[in-house]
């Protein structure tokens, strides 16, 4: 029988060490829950950075799953198949746009936005090739690629990789002015997170989204929602774009999307924005495989059938009260949308995660002083309960 040890072990053995994980194995989940391979539950608040809103091995979800594999799993987009169509359908009702392009994971979603802006700046708006321009946020976290490390503010994630992508400029998350300064004819766009997740659960100030789409409008760029983390009803809204009346011209979506089962991304936008692309202009071979398309499709109707958006505002507040009852000198803030939430301290959160599992209780640091909380928007109320129980007698000790 296989053990928390020597799995571990193993795995430091062969793998690369570009991740330091919590030393405990997911050998068996269900719903919130998680099992190792010694049998101790635990409660997974955390819900793979959003990936697993759902919860895990959602029954329909599977059943969808199973289905598909039991057809035709893989194409690529050399030929059709019949459910990247249904899929595509589907993605445009719920965001509101005419176009859907799939990709997998949420890094590729952001670097296809990031072209398709670039083109759509010399096709559309008359930028000279290689003078485009687009602008993000300090702070900001959109993947890891190349290109996307260089529009980020933290050394860390940018140091042995150079020489970097340019053409991007960084402005102060929330800071209005600094976008219009940043501004220039060569700008493409703008992108930002409407919530940034991995910069800590960070906020931006009431009315910047709105402001930056009016000032996009206003100077012919396109304002782009990295929606991966926050978006399908996580913040309470479909997407936290929504909590500003902001509809973006382009939704970057990933995680969630994929029903905690499978790597499935999309851009979506209307068709002058995302006609830019031609055959033969971007692809990818997995992109829109049909196994990740009956997931997704299966995914999407649970959501708005089983009314996720009503869970996440409800179980999201309740679950922010009782946080704001725990008495703690080191807590600075309590903060967030829907069930995602962040507890900010002044000093490092890694060791309040670590008696947190030996409680029972999997949550994860971010920026070094915030807690992310983050459970699966299946959660009740009573598992709330349960694990808040079990958090306060962490945080209060």
């Amino acid at each position: 029988m296989k053990s928390t040890k020597g799995i571990i072990e193993k795995t430091k053995k062969f793998g690369a060490n570009n991740y330091n994980p919590t030393e405990v194995v997911f050998s068996h989940a269900e719903g919130v829950w998680v099992t190792d391979p010694e049998g101790k539950k635990y409660i997974d608040f955390l819900s793979a950075y959003s990936a697993a809103s759902h919860g895990h091995r959602h029954p329909r979800i599977i059943e969808a799953a199973k289905k598909q594999m039991e057809k035709v799993t893989l194409t690529s987009r050399a030929f059709h198949n019949e459910v990247l169509c249904d899929f595509y359908e589907l993605l445009s009702e719920v965001t509101g746009k005419e176009m859907i392009l799939p990709m997998n994971t949420g890094a590729e979603a952001v670097e296809t936005a990031l072209k398709c802006a670039r083109r759509w700046a010399v096709d559309v708006k008359g930028v000279e090739e290689g003078k485009q321009e687009i602008i993000a946020c300090n702070g900001n976290f959109h993947g890891r690629t190349i290109s996307i490390i260089s529009m980020s503010s933290e050394a860390a994630y940018r140091r042995g990789y150079g020489p970097l992508t340019p053409g991007f400029k960084l402005i102060g998350y929330g800071d209005i002015e600094q976008l219009k300064a940043a501004i220039t004819p060569n700008t493409a766009a703008f992108i930002m997170e409407p919530i940034q997740g991995e910069g800590g659960i960070v906020m931006p100030p009431a009315g910047f989204m709105k402001a930056a789409k009016q000032i996009c409008e206003e100077n012919n760029v396109l304002l782009i929602a990295d929606e991966v983390q926050t978006g399908f009803a996580r913040t309470g809204k479909m997407f936290a774009s929504m909590w500003e009346d902001v509809d973006p011209d382009m939704y970057v979506l990933g995680k969630a999307l994929g029903g905690g089962l499978f790597p499935v991304s999309a851009v979506a936008a209307n068709k002058e924005v995302l006609g830019v692309f031609n055959p033969g202009s971007h692809g990818s071979t997995f992109g829109g495989n049909p196994l990740g398309c009956a997931i997704a499709i299966e995914a999407m109707k649970v959501m708005i059938e089983d009314d996720y958006v009503g869970m996440a505002n409800d179980k999201g507040a309740y679950f922010m009260e009782k946080l704001k009852t725990i008495k703690n000198p080191h807590i600075v803030d309590v903060r967030g949308r829907g069930l995602l939430i962040g507890v900010e301290f002044d000093i490092a959160a890694e060791a309040y995660c670590d008696e947190l599992k030996e409680e029972g209780v999997l949550a994860h640091d971010t920026h070094h002083t915030v807690i992310r909380f983050a459970p699966p928007l299946i959660i009740t109320k009573e598992e709330i309960d349960w694990a808040f129980e079990r958090i306060k007698k962490v945080l209060e000790k």
